[in-house]
């Protein structure tokens, strides 16, 4: 019997993949592939906006592919490629981007703020949103798992959908942004207030996954807190220990409340010790399971074979229609 209903997301490889990656994405893929059609790409190309290294990019994006697997998308339940490998990809970003306006990138916050203060941008980083259009729309998405900093980039999507159905005929399913609330955005551990980032400029910013106990443990011990010693969730006014409680709540299952009780009275330097264990044994399974993975690098590359096969068959119906529609011949 079919899902009722398909969701499509995926991550850059660029950096490391961080803590923020794993509660506020992946892990919540995880949770969805049981009840959902998923589409999870390793979006390669997004990653070429900015300037890269080939030989680094291609092997970060099998370090993605790895991470994905280990945290536990089954290929059999979930859909795992790489975009580039699918050239649909590229093809109707083309003739979204004809019809997205000039204007409406312009108001991209993420492009505000990626291009800020650099004296040049490249067109990609501008037009990146038309891209994000494009993979989802090829896969029909009904959701778009988001953290309420990219719902702008889903609201684009529907925009540039809807004006197409209107003007050349219905074509594409408009997707809803499904926000994942808190863990949605884990934010920085030395910048609680932003969010965690694998482009950060300090490596204190974010628990890598691959980070081994001493490396957690100390950039728990220096992570930003606030003033006063109270442990409890309230993100406005206490930023730093409100993130910290959100890693604790999301790794555990343990809610804010029975958290907040249990360290009545306990000070900072208590918590981060236990939220340190806490981390590290939790992370300790999903990085053995990472390390089987690399030591088969031809198991990973069939599984993303296999995903860009199934995603290209899909991704294919969808341009040939949006093609004929657009005045082209069909694939």
């Amino acid at each position: 019997m079919p899902l009722p209903k398909r969701s499509f997301s995926g991550i850059q490889p660029t950096g490391n993949l961080h803590l923020g990656n794993y509660l506020g994405a992946i892990k919540q893929w995880v949770k969805l592939q049981d009840t959902v059609d998923g589409i999870y790409c390793i979006v390669d190309l997004h990653a070429c906006t900015a300037t890269h290294d080939p030989v680094v990019l291609r092997r970060s994006v099998s370090a993605v592919a790895a991470f994905y697997l280990a945290a536990g998308l089954d290929p059999a339940k979930s859909t795992i490629f790489v975009q580039s490998a699918v050239g649909a990809h590229s093809e109707l970003a083309w003739i979204l981007g004809c019809v997205a306006r000039f204007g409406e990138l312009a108001r991209m916050t993420q492009f505000k703020e990626k291009g800020e203060g650099r004296e040049s941008v490249s067109v990609g980083l501008f037009t990146y949103p038309v891209l994000m259009a494009a993979d989802i729309l090829l896969y029909d998405a009904n959701v778009v798992p988001v953290g309420e900093d990219q719902k702008q980039h889903v609201e684009l999507c529907r925009d540039v959908a809807e004006r197409f159905n209107a003007t050349f005929g219905d074509t594409f399913i408009l997707p809803e942004p499904l926000i994942l609330g808190t863990g949605g955005r884990i934010m920085g551990l030395d910048q609680p207030t932003k969010k965690m980032s694998k482009s950060a400029g300090s490596p204190n910013n974010y628990i890598a996954l691959e980070d081994d106990p001493d490396t957690i443990t100390r950039k728990i011990k220096t992570a930003v807190t606030d003033t006063g010693g109270q442990i409890c969730y309230a993100p406005e006014e206490k930023p730093g220990i409100s993130n910290l409680l959100t890693i604790y709540s999301l790794l555990t299952g343990e809610t804010m409340s029975d958290l907040e009780a249990r360290y009545t009275g306990k000070g900072y330097g208590f918590f981060k010790r236990e939220l340190t264990e806490v981390v590290v044994e939790n992370l300790r399974p999903l990085q053995t399971r990472y390390r089987a993975l690399k030591k088969d690098p031809a198991a990973v590359g069939e599984i993303l074979r296999q995903g860009a096969e199934r995603a290209a068959g899909i991704a294919g119906k969808t341009l040939s229609r949006a093609r004929k529609r657009f005045g082209m011949e069909p694939v």
